[in-house]
Formats: structure tokens, sequence, C-alpha cells
């Protein structure tokens, strides 16, 4: 009998393109708050993260008030922006066959672990019509930040999945060191936004290319276990 699985995955850089959307928020915050404003590689290294230590990774903040000053600003002008979009930030090609074609099998339940605050899950579930497809989802609000393994270990309490038959599917080394503490298998996806190396470094027990590659990549690891 195939036990019951489970498959969670990040958001940004991995499941949504929304680098150019989180710099430009980015850009606008330190802009605001008087910071000179980051680089892109700089955004993109810290994206997967909570706000707050993102800010302490990308502007070297140490004092929790200013994280908290920063966090605010951020969520403010998230939210302006969505406001003023025309359209929302795209899903990657690909993701709504994979999600597609889990969803559809029986042994298989969804998750979502990400850095993003519920509030920013919802909107994106709302734009895709996802929402109904997964069984867990956690965000950063309710969660100490990547790589602490405290999403990842709800997820296993809300589905009831042994976390030998556990996949993240991730794009930074957060997802990646999240996945190995709580015990599960660590997909690391090459369209996102930290290299191979950094994944590989990290704990990513296989890398995809692209989406196509992605349902193969899983199964083999569940075999092998």
């Amino acid at each position: 009998m195939t036990p019951l699985r489970l498959v969670v995955f990040d958001m940004d850089g991995t499941l949504i393109d929304s680098a150019a959307f989180i710099e430009q928020a980015m850009t606008e915050v330190c802009t605001q708050a008087g910071y000179a404003a980051p680089t892109g590689a700089a955004v993109r290294a810290i994206i997967g993260l909570s706000l707050p230590e993102a800010f302490a990774g990308m502007l070297g903040v140490g004092d929790r008030d200013e994280q908290e000053r920063l966090s605010d600003l951020y969520r403010q002008n998230i939210v302006a922006m969505r406001a003023r979009a025309e359209q929302g930030v795209p899903l990657y090609a690909g993701a709504m066959q994979a999600l597609d074609h889990l969803k559809s099998r029986d042994e298989v339940l969804l998750g979502i672990a990400t850095g993003k605050a519920m509030r920013g899950v919802r909107h994106a579930f709302d734009q895709y019509g996802i929402g109904d497809y997964f069984h867990t989802v956690q965000a950063a609000d309710g969660h100490p930040s990547k790589p602490h393994p405290s999403m990842l270990e709800q997820c296993l309490k809300d589905t009831g999945v042994d976390p030998a038959q556990a996949v993240i599917v991730g794009d930074t080394s957060f997802d990646m060191a999240m996945g190995r503490a709580a015990g599960f298998l660590c997909v690391g996806v090459k369209w996102g936004y930290h290299s191979d190396a950094v994944l590989r470094d990290s704990g990513a027990h296989v890398l995809v290319d692209d989406f196509a590659d992605l349902i193969p990549a899983i199964d083999d690891l569940w075999r092998a276990t």
C-alpha cells in the first residue's frame, strides 16, 4: 500500500515570480526610511526570510524596533502596490500543471511554507484560484523565520505524514536548511533566487531545471526511500 505523502511548496521564487515586485517594494521602503536603495542581488538574497530577518540581513539592522518599523513600511507599500497593479505577479511556467497533477493523486497532500504573511498568501490564492489545493498552509506571521523548521513541523502535524514521505520544494538555502532540519526530502528549483551551488551546499537532495522535471524527481526520491 502506498503511504500518504506530502509535497510542501515555497511561494516566492518557486511557484510565483515575484522578485521584481519585491525589489520595487524594498526600494521604496529604503528610500522612505533613509537607507540606500538595495541592489537586486541583495534583495534576492533575503527573499524567503520573514521581514525582520530580511531587513537585518539586507541592511544590517540589528535593532528590533527598527526592523519592525521597516517591516510595517514594507507591508504598507505592498498593499498599495497591489491596489495599483493592473495584474499580479505570474506563476512560473508549468506550475499550474504540476499542482494539478499532484492534486489528482490520492496519496499526495499539498502544503505551503512561505516567508509571506498570511494576507499575501490569501491574495495569491485568490489571484490563481488555488486555495483549495493545499491541506496545510504555513506563513511567516505564524512561525519563526526560515530556516527554523516550525512551518514544516506544523505541516506534518496537520497532515499526519511521516517526514520520510515529505518533500519541500523551494528555491533558497532557507528552504533547503528548513527541510533538512525537519527531516524532509529537499528539492531545489533552479529558476528561483539562489544559485545551484548555494542550494546544494544547504542540503538539496536534487535540483530540477523546470516544472516538467519536478514530478519525476519527486517520484525518484520517494522510490529511493
